[in-house]
């Protein structure tokens, strides 16, 4: 090992504890790496002993694993070489001490020397690249492995699952299904709760009924994860047979099945589980909370926080939310001077709700001054409340201040990137939405969503992209990425669509994409022909608006419009007088300024 390790070893006083760097470059260094070439040296007696006694430590784990490591690197550079065991431990460690530079050296030992088919040593990677949120990496780890134990297939879903990629997490569990392992209770949670977050209530049905299959519906861990999905699935009568079924309950099945009833709006059974429990903790009024100032008077919800014994950010932060969530942003900005008068700790999701509600008002004084606070608690580089700046600086008009943020940004998720793009796109920036989006493609962990897309459709028709390469992007959604159209793309691009004159073509699109029977798609055509003029292909899409959503305001003035361009003076009266029965008003525009803080 390298001579500032071993001075550092050598130094060392027991009474004192001192820091060690294991990041400097080379610390295996070719002389471990040169040991694969060395593995018939005879080591010494007492070398063997310390080394075992070493790895022996490295394993019970406790304070001091920092000198630990060091000697083992020490005893390394003697001539020992390692067996799959000590590796692991070896790893295990560097990674709970956060030696990112020493573990990948590791990992370059472990592919020398042939370890890498260990499942163990894979598995103990996978962990180490799963810290570093280097999802790739550990992908590529388990592909080397070439018979991959339920763990390593549990550790790379779990991966996907805290990263958000729950879609590629639930495509691994069906392909550990396939093999011929048979997943363990840990898969099938994991599965769980990836469904939860996708809303996919008919594939957690089928992994209930693979747990009950498999006779693991009498864990409680497992029955706890079934309350959550089926809550977060919308399926709240499911969730409660899931509680009522459970042998043993905790206090994480009570306030599973009390979230389950209280987000979706189910406030008297809510009530009536509140009333039963056993006992009561934090989590279990922050679900009461936020789901009364979702659905039901908040000033209640507030009774509650301010009654609580343990509040906490979460506690004041479901209040904020049910303003924000039921536009009453401006509520939620004087809640949000009450806590910080209070002087409540708040998270990065506290701010993240904040600005979103700020977004909205397009109040850029108060966006600036949460943007200080934010910088004050630490949290500006967060991820989450960075993303949340992008987009309120973004909606208030500021796009080169969303720029510096984005830039700024150590680490961006996919939320960041769509809320640059989306960003760029509200303020006609089109040549920039473009850009980003060929930068986005090229990123790692990173992929364009159905968002993502979204915005560049709004883009090419602010640009006046030509239709060739719309329909480019459009395919490309659909056969790179697997991205379902959805109702809104298809209106997008019937816009685009209209611009381009090819309106029949549109037309025909709404069959083949299968919204025939939308209402939205056909109102969207009828704006398209307004705007290319085309009265044939109005009346089309008049009459299906009309059969689909009845008669609709916006049909009425389109029509009259489109009558008056075509000097058909009759059917303009009688559409005339039509809207006179119906006291049909065309809506006025607006636009607002910001005064003492607040847009009016």
């Amino acid at each position: 090992m390298q001579r500032t390790v071993l001075r550092r070893v050598q130094n060392y006083q027991p009474k004192r504890r001192q820091s060690y760097n294991l990041q400097s470059h080379h610390l295996i260094s070719t002389n471990l790496l040169s040991q694969s070439n060395n593995a018939n040296t005879k080591v010494p007696k007492e070398i063997f002993e310390s080394w075992l006694a070493v790895v022996s430590m490295l394993a019970k784990g406790g304070a001091e694993m920092d000198l630990t490591l060091h000697k083992a690197s020490k005893i390394l550079h003697s001539g020992i070489k390692p067996n799959d065991y000590s590796i692991v431990h070896l790893v295990r460690v560097s990674t709970d001490l956060g030696y990112g530079s020493y573990c990948q050296q590791l990992h370059c030992y472990i592919l020398k020397c042939g370890f890498i088919s260990n499942v163990f040593v894979s598995n103990a990677l996978m962990r180490f690249y799963r810290r570093l949120d280097l999802l790739c990496e550990a992908g590529k780890v388990f592909v080397e492995i070439p018979q991959p134990s339920v763990i390593s297939w549990n550790s790379l879903i779990s991966c996907y699952v805290q990263s958000g990629q729950f879609r590629k997490a639930l495509g691994l569990f069906v392909q550990l299904r396939r093999s011929e392992l048979l997943g363990n209770e840990y898969s099938f949670t994991v599965a769980l709760a990836a469904c939860g977050q996708l809303g996919f209530l008919h594939l957690g049905k089928s992994i209930h009924s693979n747990i009950l299959k498999f006779g693991l519906e009498r864990g409680v861990v497992v029955g706890n994860c079934l309350i959550d999905t089926y809550g977060k699935c919308g399926a709240v009568d499911d969730a409660v047979l899931v509680f009522r079924s459970m042998m043993d309950k905790d206090i994480i099945s009570w306030n599973s099945v009390l979230a389950a009833c209280a987000r979706n709006g189910n406030l008297e059974r809510a009530f009536h589980f509140w009333h039963q429990m056993p006992i009561r903790d934090t989590i279990s009024y922050n679900e009461l909370i936020s789901g009364i100032a979702h659905f039901g008077n908040i000033d209640d919800a507030i009774g509650i926080l301010f009654n609580m014994p343990n509040s906490n950010s979460s506690s004041w932060t479901s209040i904020m939310t049910g303003y924000v969530n039921r536009n009453r942003a401006r509520e939620a900005l004087q809640f949000f001077s009450k806590i910080h008068s209070n002087d409540v700790e708040m998270d990065e999701f506290s701010f993240s709700i904040i600005l979103s509600g700020i977004a909205g008002l397009s109040a850029l004084t108060w966006g600036m001054l949460t943007h200080c606070c934010t910088i004050k608690c630490g949290l500006d580089a967060s991820i989450v409340v960075g993303s949340a700046l992008i987009d309120m600086y973004s909606k208030c008009g500021q796009a080169k201040n969303a720029e510096s943020i984005f830039q700024s940004l150590p680490k961006k998720n996919l939320v960041t990137w769509n809320a640059m793009i989306s960003g760029y796109a509200q303020n006609g920036d089109s040549m920039k939405v473009i850009q980003l989006f060929e930068q986005l493609k090229t990123e790692r962990d990173s992929k364009p969503d159905w968002l993502t897309f979204l915005s560049l459709l709004a883009a090419c028709s602010h640009n006046e992209t030509p239709l060739q390469e719309v329909y480019q992007y459009f395919e490309s959604m659909i056969n790179d990425y697997g991205i379902k159209p959805s109702i809104e793309h298809c209106c997008s691009l019937i816009r685009l669509m209209g611009q381009g004159g090819e309106i029949r073509r549109a037309e025909s699109m709404i069959y083949e994409l299968g919204f025939g029977s939308c209402g939205v798609v056909w109102k969207a055509l009828l704006g398209a022909c307004e705007a290319c003029k085309d009265l044939k292909v109005a009346m089309i899409a008049a009459a299906k608006v009309i059969k689909l959503e009845g008669y609709n305001d916006y049909v009425y003035v389109v029509m009259s419009n489109m009558f008056a361009h075509y000097q058909k003076w009759g059917e303009m009266s009688v559409m005339r007088k039509l809207m006179r029965d119906k006291r049909v008003i065309k809506e006025a525009g607006c636009s607002w300024i910001e005064m003492e803080n607040i847009s009016s």
